[in-house]
Parts: C-alpha cells; structure tokens; sequence
C-alpha cells in the first residue's frame, strides 16, 4: 500500500494543450501540484503507475508523496480527470500539505454489518458514502465505519450518529445542527409500505 502512495514525477516546462496530447500518447499524465503558498508546479507521471494507485481507495483519502527530482512532497489528491470511455487519466491535481497545517478531505465510509440490518426486511438506503472532514494530516482516516447491526425498521442515521476518529471533525456538523445530514436509512420495503396506505385509506372515513 505504501509503494503504490508512493509516486515518482517529473517538472515538466512543455505546457499546453498539444504538450499534454504528447504526453498521454507517450503514456504519461500530465498533473499540477498547487498549494501552501507556493507556485504551482507543472509535473508529468507515468500513466501506469498513477492507474495502478487510484484503483486504491486509499489513492483519494491518504497524503501521497511525489518524488520530485528526489525531493518527496507529501500532498493529496484534489481533482482527476478521466477519459470519458477508456480506461485513461487525463490530469490530475495535487495540493501540497503541511504536517502543522489542517487538511479539508473526503473520507469513505465503509458500512459494517449491512447484511444484519437488512434482516428486518428492510431496504437499505446510503444517502452520503463519504463524509468531508477536517483534522491535521496525521489523523486523516483511511475510512470511517459505521455499524449498522443495530439498524431498526424506518430508522435514520445521521452524521452526528458517525463517531470520527480522535483528532477528525465533520465539516457540515461545524456549520450547525441543520448541518446533520442523513447517512443511512432503514426504509419498509415498498410492498409493505403500499399495503399499509391501502389499509390507511380503508380505514380513513369516507368524505360526505
């Protein structure tokens, strides 16, 4: 896991919309790293490499360093672009990091025991399957968990239902109560929810 967070990159100074086509041709990916107040910088990676590493979700939530002239700089990704049908990385968007200053991330959330929950005979509905967060980047999660053995029949979880990692806050929690997002809902199934309406409404007086 660590080799594949692990990327070497190259400054590139060829820029412009033919120097990327150049690039993605030679099997390359052309990127930006930005940040820190610093300048940004204009890098190439290797297209094998950087496609191996997204296939790990933690590519999208864990610091990555780039080794850059043989200088590694820790940063995460912020933006990447896919071809629209093939299996190809068009750019990617780096942002620098600093470990004394906090980071803005999204991380997953991984659902346990979904299978128990859905004994009930209810239908499970994610309605977020990550969570934007903010801490230093020595607390950033992989991956949040969120058990759902307990998950009853027309119950909601909400984020304040998450319990986040020591050192992690939500960043809609911050902004207030009417913040508190659902996550995950336990919803009757639609026969059952039909069956109870037509009782609802047999039993509802008729209208004079």
């Amino acid at each position: 896991m660590t080799d594949l967070l692990t990327l070497e990159a190259e400054v590139r100074t060829d820029l412009g919309k033919g120097a990327s086509r150049r690039l993605r041709h030679a099997k390359k990916v052309p990127a930006i790293l930005y940040g820190e107040g610093q300048e940004p910088v204009s890098l190439t990676l290797e297209h094998k490499n950087v496609f191996r590493a997204q296939q790990e979700e933690a590519f999208y939530s864990q610091v990555l360093t780039l080794n850059i002239a043989g200088k590694p700089v820790e940063c995460l990704i912020k933006d990447m672009q896919r071809h629209p049908f093939k299996e190809l990385i068009m750019h990617l968007d780096f942002m620098r990091i600093d470990a004394k200053h906090v980071v803005h991330a999204n991380a997953p959330i991984h659902f346990l025991n979904e299978d128990i929950a859905a004994k009930t005979g209810a239908n499970i509905s994610h309605h977020v399957n990550e969570i934007a967060i903010t801490c230093l980047p020595k607390d950033l999660p992989e991956f949040i968990e969120l058990d759902l053995a307990g998950l009853e029949l027309g119950q909601t979880l909400h984020l304040s239902d998450v319990t986040l990692p020591k050192g992690v806050t939500s960043d809609e929690l911050a902004k207030g109560e009417d913040h508190d997002l659902a996550v995950v809902s336990a919803n009757a199934p639609k026969a059952a929810k039909a069956a109870d309406e037509d009782e609802a409404a047999e039993e509802a007086p008729a209208a004079e």
